[in-house]
Order: structure tokens, then C-alpha cells, then sequence
């Protein structure tokens, strides 16, 4: 079971999770790691899609902890329906909403953790911070490191 933050733009549009740009490279990155992406449950935190207006476009906001709280009970609901061997967490928001706001990612991301909700849990980066580097180079190592944590995921299942 993958978590995300919140619904993007495209998400919000068509009513279904990680289905935009974010959601295209992450397909990529499962299958690059050996994850059958039609094995894989995608959800996000915070169920609502929080933006701004910049000009024709609606621009992601980060959401509040508030709003991650009001969140959690449909969280923990998709989680008992699921009931996943691994609980990967995509991005800060998605890892603090699950291991706390003390968890820091890049200092704790592809490593196989405890947790409450699941047996095995793993974070990592969101798919749309390697969109977001800021030049192909960045794009490039940022890639390289989901699918180096995936692969930690792939490796955690087959046990």
C-alpha cells in the first residue's frame, strides 16, 4: 500500500489517486524495482486536493496538520480493508502522517521501519519531487533514488 500527500490537480479531476504526471512516473519507478504496479493499492493522506489560483492553473498547498488529522480515520480505514504486508510512504507529509512529525525523511527514507499500521513500512520521496528538480541531473539522481527504495520494498514483500 503506497500513501501519498494529497490529490494533484489531475487526481482531483478525474477522482482517483496518483493518475497525473506524478502518477505516470511512479508506474515507471514500480516497474523499474519489480513492483507489479496492479499489486500495488495507492491512497493519499489527506483526501482533498488544497490549492491556490495562479492565473487558469490550481497550484498544490501544502495541507495543515489539521487537516491530515481530520484525514487519518479514512486512512486507517483503507488500511485495515488492505491489510498491506508494506506501507510505503510517499514524501514527508505521507511519512509524518504516519511515523510522526518528528520523522525526517531524507535522513530516514528507504529504510524498512516499525510501525502500528502495517507489519513493515518504508518511506520515500514523492514522485513529483523528481519532477520538480530543478535540471535533468537532479531529475536523474532524485529517480535514482525512489527506485533504489523501491527496490528495498520489492525486497521486503519477497520475505
Amino acid at each position: 500500500m503506497f500513501v501519498g500527500e494529497q490529490p494533484g490537480d489531475q487526481e482531483d479531476r478525474q477522482g482517483q489517486p496518483f493518475v497525473g504526471p506524478a502518477g505516470a512516473l511512479l508506474d515507471k519507478a514500480l516497474d523499474d524495482a519489480g513492483i507489479p504496479r496492479d499489486e500495488v493499492y495507492v491512497t493519499n493522506a489527506v483526501k482533498h486536493f488544497k490549492w491556490e489560483r495562479r492565473g487558469k492553473r490550481r497550484i498544490h498547498k501544502k495541507p495543515r496538520a489539521s487537516e491530515i488529522k481530520a484525514c487519518r480515520p479514512w486512512l486507517e480505514a483503507e488500511l485495515r480493508a488492505v491489510k498491506p504486508a508494506v506501507l510505503v510512504c510517499l514524501g514527508a507529509t505521507a511519512a509524518q502522517s504516519v511515523f510522526g512529525s518528528q520523522f525526517k525523511l531524507m535522513q530516514q527514507r528507504g529504510q524498512v521501519l516499525p510501525s502500528t499500521l502495517a507489519p513493515q513500512a518504508v518511506a520515500t520521496i514523492h514522485p513529483s519531487a523528481v519532477l520538480r528538480a530543478p535540471d535533468s541531473e537532479g531529475r536523474r539522481e532524485a529517480y535514482e533514488m525512489l527506485v533504489a527504495d523501491l527496490r528495498v520494498v520489492a525486497r521486503a514483500l519477497r520475505k
